[in-house]
């Protein structure tokens, strides 16, 4: 997923151009480890037609990117670490209500992201906490040591996902950089309301089904997980692109929150 609606979905033409690249050219998160069971307990695994992951915001609210798909019918899991066991840690939820940020463009993948309220209020213990908002949209500096964590694809070529929580450590680069001709070239342009994060050498990046998992950059929730090059999640030529939380982003989800979008 990571992308757009292609990777929920995927064509037989996707599946077999997964299938071409190498088998030791990607694996895990990518390049990440499993977490310590409920470690992150801000994090939503979010079961439609296919997985996505969020972060609680508040009792009742799920940030997570626009492009997820099938979410309004499927499941909103709190204090998960396995997608597959029955863990007394987790609190199953459905949505109520669904937000698209309204200025979310597929094409260009600015604005990918979205607001869940849920039918009910999360129970905050241990193991089902909140994630604060940044107070502002600074923007993040090159170089800034950040971190992923989600239930996404562990191997480009093989259409299997994690079914433990795992989380990689990536730096921030600097967008003239993801930009250039040996990267994205501006198809799509990597604008000032995104982020792009990664490993210059490659090997260390989120993958399809990570997609809406929170950018935690020292410690500030920063971004969320978006896009990348399809079928090549590590690439060093395609760092993982998300979606910035800039004083835009943040001033329109306070004023959905309560109410006055």
């Amino acid at each position: 997923m990571r992308n757009s609606g292609t990777f929920l979905a995927p064509s037989l033409s996707i599946v077999i151009f997964l299938l071409l690249i190498p088998e030791d050219f990607c694996v895990e998160i990518i390049g990440g480890n499993e977490v310590t069971p409920h470690s992150k307990p801000y994090m939503a695994l979010l079961k439609g037609e296919s997985i996505c992951s969020g972060a609680l915001i508040a009792e009742n609210w799920v940030l997570t990117a626009a492009h997820c798909k099938g979410i309004k019918k499927g499941q909103v899991i709190l204090g998960a670490h396995s997608v597959s066991k029955r863990e007394p840690e987790k609190q199953i939820m459905f949505i109520k209500k669904a937000f698209p940020y309204p200025c979310y463009d597929k094409d260009t993948h600015e604005g990918d992201l979205k607001l869940l309220q849920l039918d009910k209020k999360a129970k905050i213990n241990k193991n089902v906490a909140i994630l604060n908002l940044p107070k502002k949209g600074d923007d993040v500096k090159p170089g800034t040591m950040c971190h992923v964590a989600g239930w996404g694809l562990i191997h480009n070529n093989k259409l299997s996902y994690s079914d433990t929580l795992r989380e990689v450590n990536i730096t921030v680069i600097d967008r003239k950089i993801c930009n250039d001709r040996n990267h994205y070239n501006y198809n799509p342009v990597i604008g000032l309301n995104m982020l792009c994060a990664g490993n210059l050498k490659g090997g260390k990046d989120s993958c399809n089904g990570d997609s809406g998992s929170p950018l935690i950059c020292q410690g500030t929730f920063r971004g969320i997980t978006a896009f990348g090059m399809p079928g090549k999640c590590g690439d060093p030529r395609g760092p993982g692109i998300y979606t910035f939380l800039s004083n835009k982003h943040l001033n329109w989800i306070i004023n959905t929150m309560n109410g006055e979008v």
